[in-house]
């Protein structure tokens, strides 16, 4: 089954996105603490990342720069969001792509879906 590690600290958001991907027939794995990201990768070898932008006062930026020097790791899309478009900064840092909060749950699976290794 496609893994989706879900890094977001807002309970009720990472909740409804684990949901999701259940319904779409994938397993979300929740991270909420910025911290815990490169450790969490590591040992549960998503299929894709989607990663909130803000975590707990800490721009995502650094992580995403940090997850894409790594050689065991670098090749994981990593799907940004966020509600300011910050797209440039994140797609010149490795980002996959950059999803605009609020989203439709279709228009994130169509993105989604587009990055997962087949």
């Amino acid at each position: 089954m496609t893994k989706i590690l879900i890094i977001d600290d807002d309970k009720a958001t990472a909740t409804l996105l684990r949901t999701l991907f259940e319904i779409e027939g994938l397993e979300g794995v929740v991270c909420s603490r910025a911290d815990r990201v490169l450790s969490d990768v590591r040992a549960e070898h998503p299929d894709a990342l989607l990663m909130d932008a803000h975590l707990a006062e800490v721009d995502s930026l650094h992580i995403l720069r940090e997850i894409k020097a790594d050689p065991k790791m670098r090749a994981i899309p990593v799907v940004m969001v966020s509600g300011m478009d910050r797209s440039a900064e994140f797609l010149a840092a490795g980002a996959a792509a950059f999803v605009l909060k609020p989203f439709k749950p279709a228009d994130l699976m169509t993105v989604l879906n587009h990055h997962i290794p087949s």
